[in-house]
């Protein structure tokens, strides 16, 4: 991955949120419109550039499009993921979004299982 195509994806506050919270868990695209109050148009469309640029995987289970961070990460990709954990602690933005994070029922995580064919817990399913 380019160093440029990072710093191009960085620069916006969305898809800054957006990475952030995939640095906790994968998310489906009903779960970013929750935490981050946003449209679906808007946040598919980040999520779209995102992916373009290889920040971002997805991965389709019945009707949800589960996203997030490549198992794989460039060294360029995995400096600025943890340079940005490192600074978010100080935006109450980001304080925010954890919080929304944290109200949310469902977890994608067992999706992302049981697309591997790892069985999850029946509390771990999306009901989105």
């Amino acid at each position: 991955m380019k160093l440029l195509a990072i710093y191009r994806c960085l620069c916006d506050e969305t898809r800054l949120r957006i990475l952030h919270l995939l640095s906790i868990k994968p998310l489906c695209v009903c779960h970013f419109q929750e935490v981050l109050g946003e449209p679906q148009v808007k946040i598919s469309k980040h999520l779209a550039y995102l992916k373009a640029q290889g920040m971002v995987e997805s991965r389709r289970y019945q009707n949800w499009m589960i996203y997030s961070l490549p198992r794989k990460k460039s060294p360029e990709l995995d400096s600025n993921l943890r340079c940005l954990q490192d600074c978010v602690g100080t935006e109450p933005i980001f304080k925010k979004d954890l919080r929304g994070l944290a109200k949310i029922k469902t977890d994608c995580s067992g999706l992302k299982a049981e697309i591997k064919g790892i069985q999850p817990s029946r509390a771990t399913t999306c009901s989105c």
